[in-house]
């Protein structure tokens, strides 16, 4: 990634889809003299590494972004205390449009207080090198790249690197999405990440968008790779001990073809937490991954491939699929309450630990309807 900014700018321009191009010029066309438009941030990363960016933010300088937003004729909710404004584009996806800003952080962990600035301030401002570079689209001519911080280096050599010296004790909820990046993009951890791996340590009780970056982990593509990340970088308190273990094999399952949503992932946590409900409560959960959980640690038959046969093999590696109705019935009992008396009857013997298999279950089944079992074989 030697090449020049407008080089790079044109890569960038290229893996756009056409109609995002369009918008983004007709945005630099009516910011007006004088004014800048950026597209910036993991766009412009996600471009580089040769992808397609979807989720589009851009970088205002020198206009009211809010006002940008509604000159677009297209629907926006402008949010007047921050002068930023949701665009909804024309095929349902939303981009965000924010003023160029600096921050201070008064209060660690709070937030931050947003001052007016210039594209490269707003550049500098971010989290990691790899994520402060934006692309310059004027009214006219050619995009090009900006790079005010060395994040084409990171990008080229795979290394996550906060940018300032307390940039995660500021903010913590920063380690977490540097996880989350390492894990998608197989990063490495700059020597001066890990070196502010405690500030941040001490900081996260204090930093309440730490959960919800926690809660943004669970919808990665591999969120186990993800909690090791944390764990590798001496941070794995942030997660119940065990969690990244167990959020590892789900990746397997879900390498193996397993459909596993981000509910089976919470989950997973959850299982490894002391206190399930204060976790589902701590990273807004809801109710889902409780309920799943409760009936991958229950008995009730589950089917194979499905999140509760997959998590009951997870953390109950000793369970089976045990006597169904079907099953009771073609043993000849009519069906009706007869049958789930004969299931509960069974059920009880699982809880009290009297049948670990199918075959003591049917076993049991015979005791209990009275049958004849099998005759021994003469000797």
């Amino acid at each position: 990634m030697t090449a020049s900014p407008m080089a790079l700018g044109a890569q960038v321009w290229d893996r756009l889809r056409p109609d995002d191009r369009e918008w983004l010029c007709s945005l630099a066309r009516e910011a007006g003299p004088g004014a800048r438009v950026a597209l910036v941030g993991g766009a412009v990363r996600d471009a580089l590494l040769g992808g397609t960016p979807l989720d589009l933010d851009v970088a205002v300088e020198g206009r009211a972004a809010g006002a940008l937003a509604a000159a677009s004729g297209l629907p926006a909710v402008v949010h007047p205390a921050f002068g930023n404004a949701a665009v909804t584009l024309p095929d349902g996806r939303h981009a965000d449009l924010v003023r160029a800003r600096r921050e201070t952080y008064p209060v660690p962990g709070a937030n931050p207080l947003p001052l007016p600035g210039t594209l490269e301030d707003d550049l500098a401002r971010r989290d990691f090198g790899l994520n402060a570079l934006g692309l310059e689209v004027p009214p006219e001519g050619a995009p090009r790249l900006l790079d005010v911080t060395g994040g084409l280096d990171d990008l080229r050599t795979r290394v996550l690197r906060p940018l300032h010296p307390r940039s995660l004790y500021e903010d913590a909820s920063r380690l977490v999405r540097g996880a989350r990046l390492a894990g998608r993009l197989e990063l490495e951890a700059h020597p001066e990440l890990r070196r502010q791996v405690p500030e941040a340590l001490d900081m996260s009780g204090q930093t309440p968008r730490l959960w919800a970056e926690l809660r943004l982990l669970l919808q990665e593509p591999k969120p186990g790779k993800a909690a090791r990340a944390l764990t590798a970088w001496g941070a794995g308190e942030l997660l119940p001990a065990g969690a990244a273990e167990r959020l590892e094999a789900l990746d397997a399952r879900r390498d193996a073809g397993d459909d596993l949503s981000p509910t089976a992932y919470a989950a997973a946590l959850l299982s490894a937490a002391p206190d399930p409900a204060a976790w589902a409560g701590r990273l807004g959960l809801g109710e889902k991954p409780g309920a799943l959980l409760a009936r991958a640690l229950g008995d009730t038959p589950a089917s194979p491939g499905s999140p509760e046969a997959t998590l009951r093999a997870l953390l109950r590696p000793e369970a089976y699929a045990g006597l169904s109705g079907r099953d009771v019935v073609a043993r000849g009992v009519v069906p009706g309450p007869a049958v789930g008396a004969a299931l509960a009857h069974l059920a009880a013997l699982r809880r009290a630990g009297k049948v670990h298999s199918r075959s003591e279950e049917e076993a049991a089944l015979t005791a209990y309807l009275g049958e004849p079992g099998p005759t021994p074989s003469p000797g």
